[in-house]
């Protein structure tokens, strides 16, 4: 499950990205816009920043940019980015493996990390390759293709 900080930074991202090549954009207005607390998504940005998804400026006419273009942005990075392992279990991250503390089985005869292996697999299959920009695409309407 997506926690709320990274669905908080899919929609500024997504904010963002449709004014991708404008002048940065305060805090403030991406939280009125879309909605969300002010200093959650200040923290949200600032990591956001410091993995080189965004850029920001200070001053009078300063906010935060796109470092890249939206279509350059994938979801997988953001999503990894923000909430860690995209694998529900640590013995089947492909980023951030650990073994099992609790498991009684050795790995290759543990039941229910071949069954995850192929929950991680089906997620992986229908966000990797996806950007931001296709979230961008799918919120202006035009339809984004998504293989099961």
């Amino acid at each position: 499950m997506l926690s709320a900080k990274t669905q908080y930074a899919l929609h500024a991202l997504t904010y963002l990205g449709e004014r991708y090549g404008q002048d940065p954009i305060p805090i403030s207005r991406i939280a009125e816009e879309r909605k969300m607390p002010y200093k959650f998504l200040e923290a949200i940005l600032l990591e956001l920043r410091n993995n080189g998804i965004l850029g920001s400026k200070a001053g009078k006419s300063g906010g935060y940019y796109l470092l890249k273009k939206p279509a350059e942005i994938q979801l997988v990075d953001v999503i990894r980015f923000v909430d860690g392992p995209i694998a529900q279990l640590p013995c089947v991250s492909k980023k951030f493996y650990e073994p099992c503390r609790v498991c009684p089985y050795p790995e290759d005869k543990c039941h229910l990390r071949k069954f995850f292996i192929q929950v991680r697999d089906a997620t992986l299959n229908v966000i990797e390759g996806k950007s931001l920009q296709d979230l961008i695409n799918m919120e202006s309407g035009f339809p984004v293709e998504f293989s099961i």
